[in-house]
């Protein structure tokens, strides 16, 4: 699966030297920021991470940091849930909470003026929310029906099935969303609990652009995150160890087409092979039309609208992934080329692939490097991933740096095709129902 926060930066960071100047700033509390300075719009923007996200939930309390999340809007302190809404909306202000298994993220918008008191509200939901009986019924039922719609959607079974076998008792092997029997059991004290797991000083990273200085922003920092405890109640969970083995696993559904997701092992964004497994993903099935995957799947033989890989580089584990759907009758087909295209990279690539990719991969970033939410969103992914600073200065140079033979050397460590996993939902032909 893949990480929201770090897959955000990992595909919009690239921008040249000399267009960003970033300052590291640590509030009066100590709670530390990267700022981009920008007084051209009366606006700021930041992005807030706690580490941990939904792995956080306590043994027993699946879902519960997913259901805690959606409801720190919904009302704080004095506040019920409308009453927050419409206090924010008189500022002109924007504050959005979202989390995924490696974090819990939060989106805050406001104009220069009113950034103070958007703040305190940032706050409140942030150290006082309310909780509501009315509004955990209400986020609770909303929650059940996303797990009841997937439980009948084949994506999301072929995701989950090959996470149940990537990952074994971690948290990552399961849905955030929790089941409905774990949804259902949730109580406000459970609540409590999975936001004391989490937020908490020592597991923020923020990211601040726009029209703040240095100065200015550390007080801004203690308004928002000072009244938050140091410490929070739980350790951060373990590395996750990628369990899959080669092979195939069918799943029934009664379909003229079955989805096909796939997985093998990964890589860590601190591997000295990392920026040579990235050129070389584009090139397999990364790079969209432009890549092995498509010009043989779909594109010669048409046996897919589509078909793409991924790193999936997560906090605490990681994992070579891809995807397609395709009829039942051709899957087989697909299948083994996928097999033959995953272990062909250990043959080497071309140079006009190599070059292509490189070209790609450096020049369309700074394209989307555009607002101070997406640069607000990127300076605390880097943090969170662990780059240095002057990450943006040194990244293209680094991808430039890969060659033919570092693309051929890390697809002969991971990119064998008998440690590829298959999880495939539908009726495919000449497939048991498990291989």
């Amino acid at each position: 699966m893949i990480r929201a926060a770090i897959a955000t930066v990992l595909t919009l960071l690239a921008l040249p030297a000399h267009a960003i100047e970033i300052q590291d700033v640590t509030s009066p509390k100590g709670i530390k920021a990267w700022l981009v300075q920008d007084d051209s719009i009366p606006f700021v923007a930041l992005d807030i991470q706690f580490k941990g996200g939904a792995s956080m939930d306590a043994e027993g309390k699946r879902g519960a940091t997913n259901l805690m999340t959606a409801l720190l809007e919904e009302g704080a302190g004095k506040r019920d849930s409308t009453q927050f809404a419409q206090a924010v909306e008189d500022l002109g202000a924007r504050m959005s909470f979202d989390v995924d298994d490696d974090t819990l993220g939060v989106s805050f918008r406001a104009l220069s003026e009113n950034r103070d008191q958007a703040g305190d509200l940032l706050a409140m939901a942030l150290t006082q929310p309310r909780f509501d009986e009315s509004a955990v019924e209400r986020v609770r039922a909303q929650v059940q029906a996303v797990i009841r719609s997937e439980a009948t959607d084949p994506n999301s079974i072929a995701a989950k099935e090959l996470a149940a076998q990537a990952w074994d008792d971690h948290p990552y092997a399961t849905s955030l969303n929790g089941t409905q029997e774990s949804v259902a059991q949730l109580t406000r004290q459970d609540l409590v609990a999975a936001k004391n797991r989490i937020l908490a000083r020592d597991r923020v990273v923020v990211g601040a652009a726009g029209d703040i200085s240095a100065e200015e922003l550390g007080p801004l920092l203690d308004r928002i995150l000072g009244g938050l405890p140091e410490q929070a109640t739980a350790p951060l969970p373990d590395k996750a160890e990628l369990q899959l083995t080669g092979g195939t696993t069918v799943i029934d559904w009664d379909s003229p087409q079955t989805v096909v997701s796939f997985a093998g092992p990964g890589i860590g964004l601190d591997d000295p092979d990392y920026f040579a497994a990235f050129v070389a993903n584009h090139i397999l099935g990364g790079g969209g039309f432009s890549s092995r995957l498509m010009t043989e799947v779909r594109e010669k033989r048409g046996l897919t609208y589509g078909v793409g890989t991924v790193l999936a580089t997560g906090l605490f584990g990681q994992s070579w992934q891809g995807g397609m759907a395709g009829g039942n009758d051709t899957t087989a087909e697909a299948v083994d080329l996928i097999r033959q295209e995953w272990g062909g990279m250990a043959d080497g690539v071309t140079e006009k692939e190599l070059t292509d990719a490189k070209t790609y991969l450096t020049g369309e970033y700074p394209l989307r490097f555009d607002g101070n939410g997406r640069i607000a969103s990127i300076l605390a992914g880097m943090q969170l991933i662990g780059f240095p600073i002057d990450y943006i200065n040194t990244r293209n140079d680094k991808v430039e740096a890969v060659t033919a033979e570092d693309v051929s050397r890390v697809a002969k460590r991971l990119l064998d095709p008998a440690n590829l996993r298959f999880v495939l939902v539908g009726r495919p032909e000449g497939f048991d129902a498990t291989n």
